[in-house]
């Protein structure tokens, strides 16, 4: 009969960084010289991209209010002021099938409003720090 160990006992410990000690009371790996160390982005690099997220978050919540804000007012109208949502507008037409029938322009306009704010506030920088960052690559590979 043959003694099958446990996978614990079988594959090595998941860190395999070469900074890893195999026991405690080896001492930890020295710190690198500082010309050894590679050189960190500028300051603004990080930033930039908080900016990108800022300017593309702003853009998400100002689309999604206006489409979601329009028909959570139909809802609430729907249900808190039936009379409103019964009453006619025209011979035939009650109000609420007309904002009903509006909502489709409101979506249609954040759509738009969304593809405006790109085009002026996150495509360019977004093309800015596209930019930048093949800069520098092609310095890092220059060197």
């Amino acid at each position: 009969m043959s003694y099958d160990p446990s996978p614990s006992y079988r594959y090595p410990p998941r860190d395999t960084s070469p900074s890893y000690a195999t026991h405690p009371w080896q001492p930890a790996s020295p710190e690198p010289h500082p010309s050894q160390v590679p050189p960190r982005p500028g300051p603004g690099h990080h930033g930039d991209l908080r900016i990108l997220r800022g300017a593309y978050r702003r853009q998400r919540r100002v689309a999604t209010l206006t489409a979601l804000g329009y028909f959570t007012l139909f809802l609430l109208l729907s249900a808190f002021a039936p009379s409103f949502m019964t009453s006619t507008v025209t011979d035939g037409l009650p109000t609420g099938l007309l904002l009903l029938l509006v909502q489709l322009p409101v979506t249609l306009l954040a759509i738009a409003l969304y593809e405006h704010t790109a085009r002026r506030n996150v495509d360019p920088l977004a093309d800015r720090l596209r930019a930048q960052a093949e800069l520098g690559a092609e310095r890092e590979e220059a060197r």
